[in-house]
This record gives C-alpha cells, sequence and structure tokens, in this order.
C-alpha cells in the first residue's frame, strides 16, 4: 500500500527500524491488515505499548491506520522514495526469514478470532 505524498526521512526510517518491538510489528503486518488486538496477543505486551510504537511507524511514514468501529487497524504503506521503499522491503524480507519473526506470524495464522474469510449471507453481498 502507498503511503500517499507524506515523505520518509532515511533518519525516521532507520530509527523505526531500530527496535525489536516494532520490527515484530512490521513482521505481523508484511502482506496484510492487522487489528490491534492481535498485535496485544501475539506480542503479549499492553495495548498502550503496542499503540505507542504503532505511532512511531506512522509518523515515520512507514505504518498507516483505518478505523472500524472501536477497532484500528494497520497496514504496512510503501514509502514513494525508491531508497526507502527498497530499505523497507529488503528488513521485511530479512524478518521472514527469521525464525523468530515466523513463529509470531504463525501465531497470528492461529489467533482464535482470526478472520478465514469473508462470510456472506443469502441475499447480501
Amino acid at each position: 500500500m502507498p503511503c500517499g505524498s507524506k515523505s520518509v526521512s532515511m533518519i525516521g526510517l532507520f530509527a523505526a527500524l531500530a527496535d525489536t518491538t516494532r520490527l515484530r510489528l512490521l513482521n505481523l503486518m508484511a502482506g496484510r491488515e492487522v487489528c490491534v488486538c492481535y498485535f496485544v496477543e501475539i506480542l503479549g505486551q499492553s495495548q498502550p505499548k503496542i499503540s505507542r510504537h504503532l505511532a512511531y511507524l506512522r509518523q515515520a511514514g512507514i505504518v498507516a491506520a483505518r478505523r472500524e468501529g472501536k477497532w484500528m487497524h494497520y497496514s504496512i504503506c510503501t514509502p514513494a522514495d525508491a531508497a526507502a521503499a527498497s530499505i523497507l522491503a529488503a528488513a521485511l524480507e530479512a524478518l521472514g526469514n527469521d525464525r523468530k519473526m515466523r513463529a509470531d506470524r504463525a501465531r497470528l495464522d492461529r489467533a482464535c478470532c482470526a478472520p478465514k474469510e469473508k462470510v456472506v449471507f443469502p441475499g447480501r453481498s
């Protein structure tokens, strides 16, 4: 997902990538949108701490948020700057190869209330 017009500074990008919790959050968002409740469950950290890290990632310009009722959903947005986009992509690829990060993703895939598919009721779309 593109970030839009917000510019991403290299210093801000590297600072955002310099924290284990933020890397775990980015790893969980790789290729999908994730509700904050899943971050709390998977990472075993408090909602305020998770929200502070997500706000940091949003400020860095690499994460976007969407509200649905009382829930916030987060996803990675690709920086418009080619160098920043390349660095983020390389970091995400490296995270995908890490054993602990793969374990986080597996826990997210098994989360009790993770939506498996869209439910369609007869007569509705």
